[in-house]
């Protein structure tokens, strides 16, 4: 699959996903089209890349979009709603209850994903506000009819506080968004996401196990695309997450200085070969400091 191409979900009736290019690294980027009676669109990628979104509605063949459903309203899975909602004015746009002011009015949204992504900014286009009346807030256990098909919204706050899961019960598909973190499938591996300021161990780890609740046929992340579900896979990113903090609690005791920590993790990168020395380093660091700033919140609860 390479960037700009659209494929369907496997295993299901008129689902499909496009890889967006996002960071210009293929299959990084995954935004889903549902052509339902009543088609809906899960994530919307980076502004930015919203061409290659429209170029997926345009070879489905969905002239009239319903629903406009990010996943969390940070700017790689929400940043193209606005462009999207002007060239579908009758959508409505649908996200969790803490994140859907952030669409109408985005300028704290851009300032702290300025902070949190550095470098990466340079990715990105400005998102465009969207009218009020046309942003519903979502929370926990919300169903959204497609006609010939519901989606059951899942709180899952553990990558952040506004991100839901989007089960369809037509297909037993679940959109988890970064709650199962990132399948990387040149490696075979889970990794973790892990981003300021936000991101907390244990309420991402009851994700997971929400996720094992639902024990759906497939999983769509947000990034790299649909595979399938398993008991074995979900065990996987439990370990990988508490693992992965805990290697940056030991570094943090060892070397005193939160810098030297970031330059360790980022120093020891496995990804370079894969996403490109600079990307890899971005995203070593962006997780780095998501543990850093949740050691220091735990620490102060304590």
């Amino acid at each position: 699959m390479a960037i700009g191409d659209v494929e369907p979900v496997p295993n299901s009736t008129d689902v499909y996903y496009v890889d967006t290019g996002m960071y210009e690294v293929e299959q990084y980027g995954s935004v889903f089209l549902i052509d339902a009676e009543r088609p809906a669109l899960i994530d919307t990628g980076i502004a930015a890349d919203r061409e290659a979104v429209f170029g997926l509605l345009d070879e489905v063949g969905v002239d009239d979009l319903e629903y406009i459903l990010p996943t969390h309203v940070h700017l790689d899975h929400a940043g193209g709603a606005g462009y999207l909602a002007e060239r579908y004015p009758d959508a409505t746009v649908m996200t969790h209850e803490i994140g859907a002011p952030h669409l109408v009015d985005p300028t704290r949204l851009v300032e702290g994903t300025k902070a949190a992504v550095e470098d990466q900014w340079r990715f990105y286009d400005e998102p465009l506000p969207i009218d009020e009346d046309r942003v519903e807030p979502l929370t926990d256990g919300d169903e959204i009819d497609l006609g010939d098909r519901t989606l059951t919204v899942y709180h899952a706050p553990g990558h952040a506080p506004h991100q839901v899961m989007f089960h369809d019960d037509g297909d037993d598909v679940l959109f988890v968004g970064d709650a199962m973190g990132i399948w990387e499938p040149k490696t075979e591996t889970l990794r973790q996401t892990s981003p300021p300021a936000q991101f907390h161990l244990e309420k991402a780890l009851d994700d997971v196990r929400t996720v094992e609740d639902i024990a759906p046929e497939t999983l769509c992340f947000g990034h790299f695309g649909p595979h399938p579900y398993s008991e074995e896979f979900a065990e996987e990113y439990k370990r990988v997450l508490v693992e992965w903090v805990e290697a940056i609690r030991q570094k943090r005791e060892e070397l005193d200085d939160d810098e030297a920590v970031i330059s360790h993790f980022v120093e020891h990168s496995r990804m370079d070969e894969v996403w490109g020395v600079r990307k890899a380093h971005d995203e070593e660091r962006l997780n780095t400091r998501g543990v850093l700033g949740y050691l220091d919140y735990i620490g102060d609860e304590e």
